[in-house]
C-alpha cells in the first residue's frame, strides 16, 4: 500500500485474495512478523496502531483527519535538539502531522 495500513484495513484488503480470513488470523500474522522484526508498529496517540515494513530510514507520518488514514513522510526536519532547554539530552522523536491528505482534501 505503501503506507501504514490497520489491522481492519488489512483484512479488508486480503479479503479480495482469501474470503474467509478473520481478524484473528490477522492478529496473529501481524504479531508473528511484528516478532520477526519484518514489520513495525506505527503507534499513534488515540488510534489503533498501524503497521509498515521494518527497516525504513527514520520518517514521520501524516494522519488525514478525515478518512482517518496515515501516510508516510519522507526524511526529517532534524536540528531538534536547539529546542531543548539547557542540561536536557534528546534520545528519540516522533512527529504527527495532521490535516487533510490530497483525496480528501479537493
Amino acid at each position: 500500500s505503501g503506507r501504514p495500513l490497520g489491522a481492519l484495513e488489512i483484512l479488508d484488503c486480503s479479503r479480495r485474495w482469501a474470503p474467509g480470513l478473520g481478524i484473528a488470523t490477522v492478529y496473529r500474522t501481524l504479531k508473528s512478523l511484528e516478532a520477526g522484526k519484518r514489520i513495525a508498529v506505527v503507534e499513534l496517540p488515540g488510534q489503533a496502531p498501524r503497521y509498515e515494513a521494518a527497516g525504513k530510514a527514520h520518517h514521520h507520518h501524516f494522519l488525514c483527519e478525515r478518512c482517518g488514514k496515515v501516510y508516510e513522510l519522507g526524511g526529517c526536519l532534524g536540528g531538534l535538539k536547539r529546542l531543548l532547554p539547557a542540561g536536557f539530552a534528546l534520545s528519540s522523536h516522533e512527529l504527527l502531522l495532521h490535516g487533510r491528505c490530497s483525496a480528501c482534501a479537493s
